[in-house]
């Protein structure tokens, strides 16, 4: 009976289906006075508290990050006990984890795009912080770390959030001509991802301005506005950021918001006297032991290396443009920028290539 009492609580720290807070079960027993008021009782006679950070963690593409979690009891409880220790990564709204760890004393096993990436870190006396190793992006988020003690089973939430730069994109052929799968897809290949509405809202408070409604990753479409004007909600509307609520993600369409973080590697600028084409392009950067460059990459660099060059040139994705940090004549608009030339046809540009460390 004890292995097999063992057996199913290791089934539901692992389970998908396990609910966001089940103390309830365990802990809470109603009384018999029919007044809807609970009595707590802790069956080991201490009450387990897990506490993780109230303020984000931040971090970066390709870090290494530590999400803290520590567990105590009150009263202290000086026994040696096996716990088990499950992370978790939420939906904001909670709907839906994604295993990420489930540890047994010093054996652990870590699930999906996290094997090999994610361990516990235990230097201390009843600590259960989870390490990630190689950040990426589709990492940012709510990550739940969840303590069982026999029937006892507290959790809380750290949020993990990446340092990055959100900007719209539209595809060659047009504005709003993406439904949300493909919007996913133009994100990736613009060595990006789709926004989260918090990426977007930090977008907006930093200054983005932009009147055309994209997909976020949790299915909305949406559109930050720092001016406001007729054509972009109303005059009369506050400064904000405007919804469009969920959408339909195969009929519906519109543009997306990408969110990239910093770059493991440089951008840097190729030109020829005469200028390229597309395809003369991708092979200069070829020929200097680089790739063409992807649009998250320029705005990346842009903002994390401060690169700034006054000359067009050609991106993986068929679009011409160029960044600026320092604004001046001859350089485009008074404000700092990734300028657009649009996806000509023909023209001879230089061309932004891209080279991993």
């Amino acid at each position: 009976l004890p292995l097999l009492l063992e057996a199913t609580l290791l089934e539901l720290a692992s389970g998908s289906h396990h609910p966001f807070y089940n103390g309830f079960y365990y802990n809470h027993i109603m009384n018999d006075k029919g007044n809807g008021q609970e009595k707590v009782v802790y069956f080991n006679g201490a009450k387990l508290v897990v506490e993780t950070p109230k303020d984000p963690v931040y971090s970066s593409n390709g870090a290494n990050v530590t999400l803290p979690c520590h567990y105590h009891y009150e009263p202290d409880l000086e026994a040696k006990r096996k716990i088990r220790i499950k992370w978790s990564k939420l939906r904001d709204d909670y709907t839906k984890e994604q295993d990420v760890l489930v540890a047994i004393g010093k054996t652990y096993v870590a699930f999906g795009d996290f094997r090999g990436r994610a361990h516990l870190h235990q230097a201390s006396r009843r600590e259960a912080s989870l390490v990630v190793s190689d950040v990426r992006l589709q990492d940012d988020g709510k990550y739940r770390c969840e303590v069982i003690d026999g029937l006892e089973d507290e959790s809380d939430v750290v949020d993990l959030r990446l340092q990055g730069i959100v900007f719209p994109y539209q595809p060659p052929h047009g504005q709003y001509r993406l439904n949300f799968h493909e919007a996913e897809r133009v994100c990736q290949e613009q060595g990006a991802v789709l926004a989260t509405f918090n990426q977007l809202f930090q977008a907006w408070s930093e200054g983005l301005d932009w009147c055309n409604a994209g997909w976020l990753a949790d299915g909305t479409v949406q559109y930050p506005i720092r001016l406001p004007r007729k054509p972009c909600g109303g005059l009369h509307l506050a400064p904000g950021i405007r919804s469009y609520g969920l959408r339909h993600r195969h009929l519906h369409r519109f543009d997306a918001f990408c969110f990239s973080s910093a770059l493991r590697g440089e951008v840097f600028y190729l030109d020829h006297p005469a200028g390229m084409t597309l395809e003369e392009a991708k092979q200069s950067c070829q020929d200097a032991g680089a790739e063409i460059a992807r649009v998250g990459h320029l705005y990346s660099a842009w903002k994390f290396l401060g690169l700034d060059r006054c000359d067009a040139g050609w991106l993986a994705d068929g679009s011409v443009r160029y960044p600026i940090v320092k604004p001046r004549a001859n350089c485009g608009p008074v404000e700092p920028g990734i300028r657009s030339f649009g996806f000509p046809s023909k023209g001879r540009f230089g061309v932004f290539c891209y080279k991993e460390r």
